[in-house]
Order: structure tokens, then C-alpha cells, then sequence
């Protein structure tokens, strides 16, 4: 599990420098992009793009953990298709190849031709990363590669990412949109139940660096399972007076009866809103929000996996909202990855259906469903 957690930090890094380098170049970004349509389509969105980035960095993950963990090769999942059509209307199958020369050869089939822009992505996806967190070498998990499954969402919160607004995050507190929401999730479950054990949220787009104005990025990881809890975050610290008043973060089109009943167990100044749903959940994570509510079923398995993974670590989790509700006060039912629903099709097989909760803690996680029970 030392080894696999090892590599996946690698692979984000990777990836996470893929993100950066497809946003440098406007006029390669433009290349970049083309709609998602049919049973791909989020529905929750007018406009729901997929990048060739997206699919170049599922791919290059897909690629490594195969190479150095083949028996979980067809147990690596992605948000994305990789195919990609480009602008003369071939289809072409996106896959990284044995040398960089190869993969920038079948890039250039993409970008219509674009030798430079292939040359610079190709360059990106065979160069190994800087060395990496490994304050998690000498884990010891009674795991095998072979009892486990992957989630990716390559580039969470596209949309933040392809409006490229930069914003200087604060210290101690979320900010509701830009670059900083789009993050590289990836998530290890249990095969045999869908337990979330493992994940790796690394955010490409963390600061800027004062001298050369390069962006820098921030890695996060969790491992749970069993009695092992180990995180790269620590818990947030509850003050002398105890702790602080509830809060909840939202998104933005979420139902005003969701709105108006937290508003009443929060106060209204303990709601806010961003964007992603991978990064409401970091805000969970670093302490920023209490608390994640969304009552849509417009998550997916690739963007809660990885982050819930990390709240399991920290004595948290994520939860049904509408099985929870159903249920007695005190039995939560937390999400799980290795089942598709049976009447989605596409995408939407792997959707949140019940929407969700994302809590830091169980007492709290208590209060807000005896707030909503009955409202939805």
C-alpha cells in the first residue's frame, strides 16, 4: 500500500503538471476543448466541457498504476472517454505510448497537425515528477493491489478550470470559485464493498510563485482502513470555548428549502458556497466548512472517492442524504464505489443518486439530517 500510495502521488504530480501545461499555451487551450454530449453529458450544466487535458491525464494514471500494478488493470475507472475528436472530424483513441515520440505522434492526430503543441504535452506526460510526500513510506495496510478498484476525475470543476480566474487563496478560509477548485482526485476502493481506503487530491493550481510566477500545486492523501487512519491533514483544532458554531458549504442552485432549513440551524452567515464538489469536500477536509450538503443527485463516484477516503481518515465520512433520512436518527449510510445503478445509463450509472453529506463529525453530521428530515 506504501508502494501504490507512492506512485499515485507520483502519477497526481504528473498529471497535475499536464493541467498547468495545457493552460499556459491560450492559443493550445483553445485546441483543447470540445463539448461533452449524449449519456457523457452532466446534465446539471448548460455547458459541460471535456478537455483533451481531462483525458490525457485519466490516461496517464491509467497508464503507470497499470504498468506497475497489473492486476489492477479493468479496475482503474475515469470521469472520461478517451476518445477525442478532432477539429476534421476524426476520432481518434487517446493512450500514452511506449516513448514520448510515439505519444506526441498520436497527440498531433488530435491537435490537426499541431507538432509543438503534441511535443509539449507528450513531454509533460513522460516527465517524471519532482520527488513527492513520502512521509507515508513503511505503511503497513493488509491489503493486495488485486482487492482493489481506482477512481479518477481528472480534472474536477473543468468549468473553474477552463475560465482560468486566478484568486489568491486566504488562510483559513474557502473561496467560492477559480483555478484553485479544479483538482486531480483519486480514489482506491475496496473491490468486495466499495469502502473508500485510499486517496490522493492534489489541487494544480494552490499559489503562485513571487519570483518567476509559475503556479505551484498541493498535495493531500488519506488511508483508512480497519483501525489505520493516517492523513497528510491534520483534524481542525476545536478552541478553549469549545466548538464553533455549524457551518456549510453549499452549492450555488442548491434547493431553497436546503438553504432556508440550514440557515436556521447555522444562522445564515454560516453558509457558503463554492465550486466543485471535490473541493467542497477539501474544505471539509482542511476545516474550512463543517459540512458539505448536496440534495441533487449531480456527484459521481470519480469526484467523491478520493476526498471521502481522506474524511474516513479523520474520523468523518460521506453519507447518502436521502437513504440517511430514511433512516433511524442515529445510522448513517456512508457511500460506497463498486456497484453501478441499475436503471442509469452512461455516466449516470455511476451517479450520487441520493445525493450527499460530507461531515468532519458525527454529532454534527446528526444535526443536519434532524434538520432536513422531512423537508425533501
Amino acid at each position: 500500500m506504501a508502494e501504490l500510495l507512492r506512485l499515485l502521488l507520483q502519477v497526481s504530480e504528473k498529471a497535475a503538471n499536464v493541467a498547468r501545461v495545457c493552460r499556459q499555451e491560450a492559443a493550445l487551450f483553445q485546441l483543447l476543448v470540445q463539448e461533452k454530449t449524449g449519456d457523457d453529458k452532466n446534465k446539471k450544466f448548460v455547458q459541460d466541457f471535456k478537455t483533451l487535458a481531462d483525458v490525457v491525464i485519466q490516461e496517464v494514471i491509467r497508464h503507470d498504476v497499470g504498468a506497475q500494478f497489473p492486476e489492477m488493470v479493468g479496475f482503474i475507472h475515469g470521469e472520461e472517454s478517451n476518445k477525442f475528436e478532432n477539429g476534421l472530424g476524426e476520432s481518434v483513441t487517446v493512450t500514452v505510448r511506449g516513448t514520448e515520440e510515439e505519444t506526441a505522434a498520436l497527440l498531433a492526430a488530435v491537435l490537426d497537425g499541431d507538432l509543438t503543441a503534441a511535443a509539449l504535452l507528450a513531454r509533460a506526460i513522460h516527465q517524471d515528477p519532482a520527488t513527492v510526500d513520502a512521509s507515508a513510506d513503511g505503511l503497513t495496510v493488509p491489503l493486495s493491489p488485486s482487492e482493489l478498484g481506482i477512481w479518477i476525475d481528472p480534472i474536477d470543476a473543468t468549468s473553474q478550470y477552463i475560465e482560468g480566474r486566478e484568486e489568491v487563496l486566504e488562510e483559513g478560509h474557502l473561496s467560492p470559485s477559480g483555478l484553485h477548485c479544479a483538482l486531480v482526485l483519486i480514489g482506491v476502493y475496496l473491490r468486495s464493498t466499495g469502502e473508500p481506503v485510499m486517496g490522493v487530491i492534489n489541487q494544480p493550481f494552490n499559489h503562485k510563485e513571487p519570483a518567476g510566477g509559475s503556479w505551484q500545486g498541493k498535495l493531500f492523501w488519506g488511508v483508512s482502513y480497519g483501525d489505520l487512519n493516517v492523513c497528510s491533514v491534520s483534524q481542525p483544532k476545536t478552541g478553549p470555548e469549545g466548538r464553533r458554531a455549524l457551518s456549510v458549504v453549499l452549492s450555488s442552485s442548491e434547493k431553497q428549502v436546503v438553504k432556508d432549513t440550514l440557515a436556521s440551524l447555522c444562522g445564515p452567515e454560516k453558509l457558503m458556497y463554492a465550486s466543485g464538489a471535490g473541493y467542497k469536500i477539501l474544505c471539509v477536509i482542511q476545516g474550512l466548512a463543517d459540512a458539505y450538503v448536496l440534495s441533487e443527485g449531480s456527484t459521481f463516484k470519480w469526484d467523491s472517492c478520493a476526498p471521502h477516503a481522506l474524511l474516513r481518515a479523520l474520523g468523518g465520512g460521506v453519507v447518502d442524504l436521502t437513504k440517511s433520512l430514511k433512516c433511524s436518527s442515529e445510522a448513517k449510510v456512508e457511500l460506497t464505489y463498486h456497484q453501478p445503478c441499475a436503471e442509469g445509463k452512461g455516466a449516470d450509472r455511476w451517479a450520487n443518486y441520493g445525493g450527499l453529506v460530507a461531515y468532519g463529525d458525527c454529532s454534527q453530521l446528526s444535526s443536519i439530517i434532524g434538520a432536513l428530515r422531512g423537508k425533501l
